[in-house]
C-alpha cells in the first residue's frame, strides 16, 4: 500500500512538474497572440482611418471637380445650355462678321443655319473634309433636296472650306497652331450666334507616331508642347498667358470602347506633342536648316517616348486648350504616316496614306452615329437651305473677307 501512495505521490509532482513546464513555454505564446490580436485590431483601424480619409479626399476631390465644372459651366453656358461666350463685347455689337468663314451675324440667320448642329469636325485640308462631309452623309442617312449637292459655305472667304451635313459640320483648318487658333474662334463664336447646346469639337488629323507605326490610330489623352508643358502659350498685350490645354476624358474613353477587334489596325491612346514647326521642332534632319546630329535627335525622342508621348502633330495645345476655355467637349484622333524613330520622310504610297486617313474618320462616324442614335436623331434628314437674312449685309461679309485675302 505504501508503494502505491509513493507512487501516486509521484505522479501528482510529475504532473504539477509537466504543468508548469507547459504553461512556461505557452505563456510566450499567448502573449505573442496577444500581441497579435492587438496589431491586427490596431492595422484594422489604421486601415479604417485610412479608407476614411481616403473616402473624404475622394469626396472633396468629387467636390473640388463638381465645383469647377459648376464654375465653367456658369461662364460658358446659358440656363438653356446653349453656348456663352467668354466676352461680354460681342453682345455690344450692331453685328459680327466672322470674316474667315465669309459669315456674319447680321448677313445671315446663323440659328436658322447652324442651329442644329451637334458635331464640329475639323481637319487639315479642304480636300480631306469635303470627302468626310461625303462620307459622313453616307454614314448618317442624311439626304439633300433632289438637285442639289454639298457647297462650300465659306467658299467666298478663300481660306477654310466648310460642309454643312445635317447635324455635323465639316471644316478645314489648315496647317498649325495660328490657322487653328483663328478658325476655333470663329467657330466658337458660330456657335454663340447660332444658340447651340453641347457641341463636340473633333479633330481629325495625321502625325508621326513615336514608336507606333504606320497607319495606327492615336486618340490624345494629353496635349503638350515642344517643352513638355500641358499647356498652351500666348503672349496677349505684352504677357505670357498660359491655358490648360486639356481634353475631355471620358470622350477619350468612349472613342477607344468603338475601336474593334475586326478592325486591321491598332487603335491606341497616348500623349500628343505639339509643334510649332515641321522640321527642326519636330527633330527632322531633312529640313533646310539642320544644327543637331542624329545622336541629338533619337536622344530626344527616346526622351518623349519615355515620358509617354505616342504622337507629334502641329495643332493639338491650341484646339484642346481653347474648347477647353470655352466648356466645349473635344477630342483629337489622328492616324500616323510613319514611326519617326525610324525616319523623318513619309514614304508610304499616296493610296496607302488615303486608305490610313480613313481610319479616324471611320472611328468618328462611330462616335457621331452612336450619339445621334441616343438622341433619336439617327435617319433620313432633310436639309434646310442657307438663309441670307439681308443680302445687303451678305455682300458687305463678302467683301470684308475678300479684303483679308
Amino acid at each position: 500500500f505504501n508503494s502505491i501512495l509513493n507512487l501516486y505521490s509521484q505522479f501528482l509532482r510529475t504532473k504539477a512538474k509537466l504543468t508548469r513546464c507547459l504553461g512556461s513555454i505557452a505563456h510566450p505564446f499567448r502573449k505573442m497572440r496577444k500581441e497579435t490580436t492587438t496589431m491586427a485590431s490596431q492595422g484594422d483601424q489604421k486601415r479604417d482611418k485610412e479608407n476614411s480619409s481616403k473616402v473624404k479626399r475622394d469626396n472633396n476631390d468629387v467636390n473640388e471637380i463638381s465645383a469647377d465644372d459648376s464654375a465653367m459651366t456658369r461662364m460658358t453656358r446659358y440656363n438653356d445650355g446653349s453656348v456663352k461666350l467668354r466676352n461680354p463685347n460681342i453682345e455690344l455689337m450692331d453685328q459680327d462678321i466672322l470674316y474667315h468663314l465669309a459669315l456674319g451675324s447680321g448677313s445671315h440667320d446663323l440659328h436658322e443655319m447652324f442651329g442644329d448642329v451637334k458635331f464640329v469636325c475639323m481637319g487639315g485640308t479642304p480636300k480631306r473634309m469635303e470627302t468626310f462631309a461625303h462620307f459622313i452623309m453616307e454614314e448618317i442617312g442624311y439626304k439633300l433636296p433632289a438637285g442639289t449637292q454639298l457647297q462650300d459655305i465659306s467658299a467666298f472667304s478663300y481660306r477654310y472650306s466648310m460642309y454643312k451635313v445635317g447635324p455635323v459640320l465639316s471644316i478645314s483648318h489648315g496647317m498649325g497652331v495660328p490657322s487653328v487658333g483663328i478658325l476655333l474662334h470663329e467657330l466658337i463664336k458660330l456657335m454663340y450666334h447660332a444658340k447651340v447646346k453641347d457641341p463636340i469639337f473633333v479633330r481629325i488629323g495625321t502625325c508621326g507616331g513615336i514608336g507606333v507605326e504606320g497607319g495606327t490610330v492615336v486618340i490624345t489623352e494629353d496635349a503638350y508642347d515642344g517643352l513638355l508643358r500641358n499647356s498652351y502659350e500666348l503672349a496677349i498685350l505684352g504677357k505670357i498667358v498660359h491655358r490648360p490645354a486639356i481634353l475631355d476624358k471620358r470622350l477619350v474613353r468612349e472613342l477607344k470602347s468603338l475601336a474593334t477587334h475586326d478592325d486591321p489596325y491598332d487603335t491606341i491612346t497616348g500623349k500628343t506633342m505639339c509643334t510649332y514647326d515641321f522640321y527642326e521642332g519636330q527633330g527632322r534632319l531633312d529640313g533646310a536648316f539642320c544644327e543637331f546630329s542624329e545622336t541629338d535627335k533619337m536622344a530626344y525622342l527616346e526622351k518623349l517616348r519615355d515620358f509617354g508621348v505616342v504622337n507629334i502633330e502641329m495643332e493639338c495645345t491650341i484646339f484642346a486648350a481653347l474648347t477647353h476655355y470655352a466648356g466645349i467637349k473635344a477630342a483629337i484622333i489622328c492616324v500616323t504616316l510613319l514611326d519617326r524613330l525610324k525616319g523623318d520622310q513619309v514614304m508610304a504610297p499616296k493610296e496607302v496614306m488615303n486608305e490610313w486617313q480613313q481610319r479616324p474618320q471611320i472611328l468618328v462616324s462611330r462616335l457621331i452615329k452612336k450619339h445621334l442614335a441616343q438622341m433619336g436623331h439617327l435617319k433620313s434628314l432633310a436639309s434646310t437651305p442657307s438663309s441670307i437674312k439681308s443680302p445687303r449685309r451678305f455682300k458687305l461679309v463678302q467683301q470684308e473677307s475678300e479684303a483679308h485675302e
